[in-house]
């Protein structure tokens, strides 16, 4: 499985890079047919001004969440919780 990250308009330091290398790595314990991850950070004029978008491909389909927070890292949290959460549910649907 390979994980894609993009800084947009900015550039990403290594510690936020392998922040989400470490959360994005651990998708595979819950559905092992992950093929690839491509997650996009940018900053938004506005208040809670850090967007992440992540995009992942499993077979047949592809599973995309965005959110926005203070920080990336509360960001890159809130997509892994959700992205286990469907991952769960799309392995339980093809079991």
């Amino acid at each position: 499985m390979e994980i894609r990250v993009q800084s947009i308009k900015f550039n990403a330091d290594q510690k936020l890079l392998d922040f989400v290398e470490k959360k994005f790595s651990r998708v595979e314990k819950f559905y092992d047919a992950v093929t690839g991850i491509d997650v996009a950070l940018s900053l938004l004029p506005e208040h809670e001004n850090k967007n992440v978008k992540v995009q992942v491909s499993i077979p047949g389909n592809t599973i995309v969440i965005e959110r926005n927070a203070r920080t990336f890292e509360d960001a890159i949290v809130d997509c892994a919780d959700i992205l286990k959460e469907k991952l769960v549910k799309e392995k339980e649907k093809r079991a």
